[in-house]
């Protein structure tokens, strides 16, 4: 009898022990995540700062293409923390309000390969048809696009949101659960559309990348007078290409979490912090920084920090 308290006792402190470790983990990763977005809002910040105090930038196509894709980010990532945060703590949500946040997730995550395609064609109607790019890209149509793309992104959950509705009972729509994918997802044919579609979506992003690159590369070769422009456009292509791929990374999550889920206990919100938000980090830094206009004024907004500091 006193082994088997020992035991007993032995067993309890094993399982007090392992629970302060995962949450020790746990909340290591969030605050690593905070700590991440912190740096992002940082930039963010600026970037906007200098988006609506400048005339001519507000007025350029590509900006209002770079700045929407930021603020679509930055929705994706706040309602990502949000949903990541209930489910590790699994606290329950009303199933009407789950459906609301998945529903703008997904058409948020849809958005960021459908923005990067745009500010793709832009580059090219910018170097193969200079002529028309003030025609052609006003912010007029830029406005145009975006309101597009979120018709696009936001069609795929309103059909997602028909077949959950023919799928379950009436009362199922007054339940509380963990907001997550099963509770979104309840028939095969809900998970042949979204495949379909996110892989239709990735599929002509990546071939409107493609063909825009080898399209600019080939004009900066015959140019000589333009060669440097054209080339810059090429590199932000590439860019373009590369956010694509970090997006894409996204659909691994999906194998590592059946295939890997009884080894690793946190995999989902470490796939969370690799293949959605690190995408989204780079952002600012991929493109704002690496923007002459941006860099020019993210440096002079430093240098008033410091004098006024």
């Amino acid at each position: 009898m006193a082994n088997s308290t020992a035991l007993y006792s032995n067993i309890t402190q094993v399982s007090v022990y392992s629970n302060k470790n995962a949450e020790t983990v746990r909340m290591a990763l969030l605050i690593l995540l905070v700590i991440c977005i912190c740096f992002f809002l940082y930039f963010l910040t600026i970037i906007l700062c200098v988006y609506f105090t400048t005339a001519h930038i507000r007025e350029n196509t590509r900006y209002v293409l770079f700045v929407h894709m930021l603020i679509n980010d930055t929705l994706y990532l706040f309602l990502g923390v949000f949903l990541a945060v209930f489910h590790v703590y699994v606290i329950n949500l009303p199933v009407p309000l789950c459906i609301v946040l998945l529903t703008l997730s997904l058409t948020s995550f849809l958005v960021t390969p459908y923005n990067l395609a745009v500010m793709a064609l832009e580059r090219y109607v910018a170097i193969c048809y200079p002529l028309r790019h003030a025609e052609l890209c006003t912010t007029q149509r830029s406005h145009a696009a975006i309101a597009v793309i979120w018709a696009v992104g936001f069609s795929t959950c309103v059909v997602d949101l028909i077949a959950l509705s023919f799928s379950v009972e009436t009362h199922y729509f007054s339940l509380n659960g963990i907001c997550g994918r099963a509770l979104f997802i309840k028939t095969p044919v809900q998970n042949i559309i979204r495949s379909i579609t996110l892989i239709l979506s990735f599929t002509m992003v990546g071939l409107i990348i493609v063909y825009t690159y080898i399209r600019i590369m080939l004009i900066a070769r015959k140019l000589s007078s333009n060669k440097s422009s054209a080339s810059k456009a090429g590199k932000t292509v590439m860019l373009h290409a590369f956010q694509l791929l970090l997006c894409m990374t996204a659909f691994t999550s999906q194998f590592t979490e059946i295939y890997l889920k009884d080894y690793f206990a946190f995999l989902q919100i470490t796939n969370f912090l690799l293949f959605m938000c690190l995408p989204r980090f780079l952002s600012p830094f991929i493109y704002g920084i690496r923007d002459e206009v941006f860099r020019k004024y993210i440096i002079k907004w430093h240098s008033c920090a410091n004098t006024l500091g």
